[in-house]
Parts: C-alpha cells; sequence; structure tokens
C-alpha cells in the first residue's frame, strides 16, 4: 500500500479524539515487527526513525530506505517520520529520500534561536510538502523540556506555533524520556488548556513511562500523537535475555531474534488498542495524493 501521509492519520485521530500511535524503529527488526502489528490490527501507525537511531546505523539512507520499503509493501497504513532531528542536513536527507514528515528538534536552544530555527526549516518542508513537528522546550534539550516538573506555558506555546508554522507541537505535560517503568502522572488540566489554545495537534514524548489508563485519560484531555520507544525497546530486550537464558548454547542469532521480533509485535499491537485508534477512522482510506507529509 502506498505510504499514508503522517497528517492524515494524526489530524484524523485529533478529529475522533483517539490516539494516532507512533512507535520508533531502532533496526529493521524492530520495524518489521511494528508493521506486522499495524496489519495484525488494521489501525494506522507512524514508523519514526530517530537522529539517535541514524547515528547508530551509520548514516540515514540504509535504515530509512529499508523502513520506507516495509511500509511501502504492507497492506497497513503507515507512515514514516523523522524524530527528533537536530541537524538540518538530515531533514533535507530524509524528504529527499521519501519521508513524508520531520520533527525539528531545535529544544536545546533559548526561545528566540528555537523559533528562528525551526521557522526555517518548516518552510522549507513545507514547500515540499513536508509536515512538521516541533518541540517547545527549554535549553537542556529533550532531557530538561521532559523532565517530570517542566511544563509548556499554552500562551508561549501558542506565540512558537504562529511564529514557526509548524503543524505540531511536542509539549511538556508530565512525562520523561526513555522512562523504564511506567508511573508518569500527566497534568491533564494542562494538556486541556493547550488542547484549547493551539490550532495543531499535541504530540506526547516519553511515553513509554505513562501507564495504558493515563495514556487514555491523556487522550481525552486532548493529546493526539503519541511517541512510544523506550518501552518497546525494552521488550526486545527482555525476550533475547530470557531465550538466551534457556539456552545458552544457542549461537544462531536469528533463534533469539525472531521470538524478539513476535514480541514486540505482540506489544506493539497491544498497545495500538490502548491508543483507540479505530481501524476505519473517517478520511484515512481517501486521503489525497497531494496532503501534506
Amino acid at each position: 500500500m502506498p505510504l499514508v501521509p503522517t497528517s492524515a492519520i494524526v489530524d484524523a485521530a485529533r478529529e475522533a479524539r483517539v490516539g494516532a500511535a507512533a512507535f520508533n524503529v531502532i533496526h529493521l527488526e524492530t520495524a518489521e515487527a511494528l508493521v506486522t502489528a499495524a496489519e495484525r490490527t488494521d489501525i494506522p501507525l507512524i514508523l519514526q526513525i530517530s537522529e539517535n537511531c541514524i547515528r547508530y546505523h551509520g548514516s540515514l539512507l540504509p535504515i530509512t530506505r529499508a523502513t520506507l520499503a516495509l511500509a511501502e509493501h504492507s497492506t497497513a497504513r503507515i507512515a514514516v517520520h523523522l524524530d527528533h532531528i537536530t541537524d538540518a542536513e538530515l531533514v533535507h536527507q530524509g524528504v529527499a529520500a521519501g519521508v513524508g514528515s520531520v520533527m525539528v528538534d531545535a529544544s536545546a536552544l533559548p526561545y528566540e534561536e528555537n523559533v528562528s530555527a525551526t521557522a526555517a526549516l518548516t518552510a522549507w518542508c513545507h514547500d515540499r510538502g513536508v509536515y512538521v513537528e516541533a518541540e517547545l522546550g527549554k535549553v537542556g534539550g529533550k532531557d530538561g523540556v521532559h523532565a517530570p516538573g517542566v511544563r509548556t506555558d499554552p500562551d508561549e506555546a501558542l506565540s512558537f506555533v504562529r511564529a514557526t508554522g509548524v503543524d505540531a507541537l511536542a509539549v511538556a505535560v508530565g512525562s520523561s524520556h526513555a522512562m523504564h517503568e511506567r508511573t508518569a502522572e500527566l497534568d491533564k488540566d494542562l494538556i486541556a488548556a493547550l488542547r484549547a489554545t493551539l490550532p495543531v495537534p499535541l504530540v506526547l514524548h516519553g511515553s513509554s513511562g505513562v501507564p495504558d489508563d493515563e495514556l487514555r485519560r491523556a487522550i481525552a484531555a486532548g493529546m493526539t500523537k503519541i511517541n512510544i520507544s523506550t518501552h518497546l525497546v525494552s521488550v526486545f530486550t527482555h525476550s533475547i535475555r530470557r531465550t538466551l537464558e534457556a539456552d545458552p548454547a544457542l549461537v544462531d542469532s536469528r533463534k533469539y531474534v525472531k521470538p524478539a521480533r513476535e514480541a514486540v509485535a505482540q506489544e506493539a499491537a497491544r498497545l495500538l488498542g490502548v491508543l483507540g485508534t479505530p481501524a476505519t477512522v473517517p478520511g484515512l482510506r481517501t486521503v489525497e495524493a497531494t496532503a501534506r507529509g
């Protein structure tokens, strides 16, 4: 199936007041697992490739082209998105490769520099029909922005969206990146205020640390795009540990990677159901070929 625009998944989910799932690719095996989950559930999915993932693989093209190929040959409705990109050249390379949306991450910069850098890349992307997510935060980068005590101010967020022209905004409402325990409690009142103030969809980063019921409450309050990475990475790793502990003599990597891939597929499918995106979100099967991103 041709790639589905990220905008179609996110905008339809926002209108339906459900979650738009965005799960991170680490390597080919996780990409395969995530595509399998989308096919089993018939729920749209955004596959994300982060700058850290690109650095791990050494360059953007191999993992991005592999992910795009999996998406295009799948029966599921899948978008491919670049996540937490701080390097403008990677944005250029990703767009040239066929990625339809990017998260421009200038959140480590002071506010005015964040606005300037984000606005410039957003204009470049929009000229090429690419959907842009950005992040509003403080000096210190994503760890500082999404520390549990940090919060996004609705009025500042509105000014940021107007100044940059971004299509979606990652906000700090109590989650934190790379949490290994699902114990975060989100500020639902702030989510509701941001939803009422901003004309663009809200994005929750650090969702791995948020329990299922809290994710549902966040979506009900107004959160739309839900990013999950660390939790699924943990599922993959724990599966491999269990397999190798059961058979220490095992050397064929396929025999321990295959069950790990299946474990991620199962958990990703479960999470797709938790986020509540219905299989027939209005508009997703009839999106225009010219739709942005």
